[in-house]
């Protein structure tokens, strides 16, 4: 479990400065410039990721079971998850409703994301893992809004074209992962 918590807190700090420390983020961004920025935050946030995968591969068979979910939940999550990409890939669409309407989706997406998966695991590992990433999500998501409001931050009304790309994009990406990426990739039929 050591990987997975390292792994964690790296990842989730440096996806954190802007909530914590977006005066010293927007300083360091002058001082060493966009790039150089981006390439730190790149390389820590791949490591980060790369230890919570190997920490929660190696965790999840080994740790403790808190509960059992009913076999109906894995529905309950596939149908959230069917959401969640949605979301997520509204962030990456320019010019589509559900942007304009959530402000953050690829926030809403990841709290969507976790909340799903608590539902249908029960390992401690599970808990460690999604239940970190559902309160990140929350908090960063209030921490956006705040700053939206703050500098007046109106994000433009989307076209409907460009909210079908989105949802088709969503549903892509759900249909690859429930019919087979999920397996191959963490090792779990999603359904």
């Amino acid at each position: 479990m050591t990987y997975l918590v390292v792994g964690l807190i790296i990842f989730i700090a440096v996806h954190s400065v802007r909530i914590v420390a977006d005066d010293w983020r927007t300083r360091t961004i002058a001082r060493m410039g966009e790039r150089a920025w981006k390439g730190v935050y790149a390389l820590l946030s791949l490591a980060g990721f790369a230890l919570l995968v190997v920490g929660y591969g190696q965790a999840r068979g080994a740790s403790a079971v808190l509960y059992d979910p009913p076999l109906f939940m894995r529905h309950v999550t596939a149908l959230l998850m069917l959401l969640s990409l949605v979301l997520v890939m509204a962030a990456y669409v320019p010019g589509n409703h559900i942007k304009a309407a959530v402000g953050h989706p690829m926030l809403a997406g990841v709290k969507l994301w976790a909340f799903a998966h608590l539902l249908s695991n029960g390992r401690v590992a599970d808990m460690v893992l999604f239940g970190t990433f559902l309160a990140w999500a929350v908090v960063d998501f209030i921490a956006a809004r705040r700053r939206d409001r703050a500098a007046g931050t109106v994000v433009a009304a989307g076209t409907a074209s460009r909210t079908l790309v989105t949802v088709i994009a969503g549903v892509a990406a759900w249909a690859a992962l429930a019919f087979g990426l999920h397996l191959w990739l963490i090792g779990v039929p999603p359904m």
